[in-house]
């Protein structure tokens, strides 16, 4: 073994070391740093061929960084609803200033002046739009992604399109005279029962719609629907318009509900707005008195939006007062198939390598990507424990090849000097 050799094997010793406390130092440093992944020195032999001699020739130890990318941290709940978090596989996408696409399990994120929502480290958070209808992932690049923005959005009126109401109408109720029939819409018309719903038109303002069940044979109810604005005071009847709708249901005397053959909705122009199918597929007629059920209708008033609603899909949904949802963006999550060979960048985010594969998207909750929870964020996974543990064993160790290095030396100064 050559002196050189064994001096040259204990820099080497020192300079693995010196990289390993260098990701100590890197990971104890970004321990609080949200989403960042630790990273570790692995290390290998480096062998020199001898030639065939008997003189042994050290080598020395090759420094591999690897960054544990695909180690999830802790989930922490937070009380931003833009605070994002992934429970298991996939990355956000996010772009820089100048419009490069990066990787990031960095997800705290908040809106900047122009409502765009942007991380601590600058990175603009990327979604698919639902201006031009429900997005899909784009197979082979990040085109189609935009920045996500949730500023202020208009004032929004949804009118009314559908509903749903059950009730049940009493099989033993009097027949009434056909001529007397509210869809007659004559003065002292007659009907069995009656219901209000509440509806909208295009401009959000409401639309009373005044609903008649009337028994008009064995079996037979007509339904007739009205607008509230056009009834006669006190009386309703006869009101200054025609019924907006007139249906027959025919119900099954063994049973008490609608016939096969029979309607089971009725569409209702709305005044003002559009044309609303209101389901009756659930009503009954048995042997008791009338026994209203639920009763649903979409539709709002207009509202001014109040805040924003992120789903478990990863859609943004801009919140208006009112309740009512209009979806903005959806998420997607990128992913790769060798996380931990992604090429780590500044500001805690990553890019493809080509070790890593090529980078695909998909929607939280299918195809093995991971979840996205709102007011939530991922932790560092650094383990203070373990960093400490391994900055003394770096130290050991690297102390330990300063002295093969410095035996060396002294062994080197001895052979200059045996000719003196």
């Amino acid at each position: 073994m050559s002196l050189y050799g064994m001096m040259r094997t204990g820099v080497s010793g020192m300079q693995g070391q010196s990289n390993r406390l260098g990701t100590v130092a890197d990971n104890i440093a970004n321990s609080g740093t949200n989403g960042y992944k630790k990273a570790s020195a692995e290390f290998s032999t480096l062998m020199i061929s001898g030639g065939g001699t008997s003189t042994y020739s050290s080598g020395g130890v090759v420094t591999d960084i690897r960054a544990a990318v695909a180690r999830q941290g802790v989930i922490q709940y937070t009380t931003s609803a833009t605070d994002l978090a992934i429970d298991g596989n996939g990355f956000f996408v996010v772009q820089d200033s100048s419009g490069q696409p990066f990787l990031t399990r960095a997800g705290s994120f908040v809106p900047d002046d122009q409502g765009r929502l942007v991380n601590a480290a600058g990175f603009y958070l990327l979604g698919y739009s639902y201006a031009n209808g429900d997005p899909s992932t784009t197979a082979n690049g990040f085109a189609g992604l935009e920045p996500v923005k949730i500023s202020q959005q208009a004032m929004k009126a949804v009118p009314s399109t559908f509903g749903t109401y059950s009730a049940n109408l009493p099989a033993k109720a009097d027949i009434v005279d056909a001529a007397k029939l509210p869809s007659e819409n004559v003065a002292g018309a007659q009907y069995t029962n009656k219901i209000s719903l509440v509806s909208y038109d295009k401009l959000g303002d409401e639309v009373l719609l005044d609903v008649y069940f009337t028994k008009k044979a064995n079996n037979e109810w007509e339904v007739a629907v009205y607008s509230r604005a056009d009834g006669t005071a006190t009386t309703g009847f006869p009101y200054s318009s025609d019924a907006l709708a007139v249906q027959t249901l025919t119900f099954d005397p063994d049973n008490g509900k609608l016939t096969t053959g029979s309607a089971n909705s009725i569409d209702i122009p709305i005044p003002g707005g559009e044309t609303m199918e209101l389901d009756l597929s659930k009503m009954t007629q048995l042997a008791t008195g009338f026994v209203p059920g639920e009763a649903e209708v979409n539709g709002s008033a207009a509202s001014p939006m109040k805040g924003v609603k992120f789903g478990d899909d990863g859609t943004i949904y801009a919140q208006y007062g009112n309740g009512s949802l209009e979806a903005l963006y959806k998420i997607p999550l990128a992913n790769v198939r060798s996380p931990d060979r992604l090429t780590v960048e500044s500001g805690n985010v990553f890019s493809q390598s080509a070790d890593s594969g090529d980078v695909f998207f998909g929607f939280a909750g299918k195809g093995g990507f991971g979840n996205i929870s709102s007011g939530a964020i991922e932790a560092s996974n650094v383990d203070i424990g373990e960093e400490l543990t391994s900055m003394i064993e770096a130290q050991r160790s690297y102390t330990a090849n300063s002295k093969v290095f410095q035996t060396g030396s002294e062994l080197m100064d001895i052979l200059v000097n045996l000719k003196r």
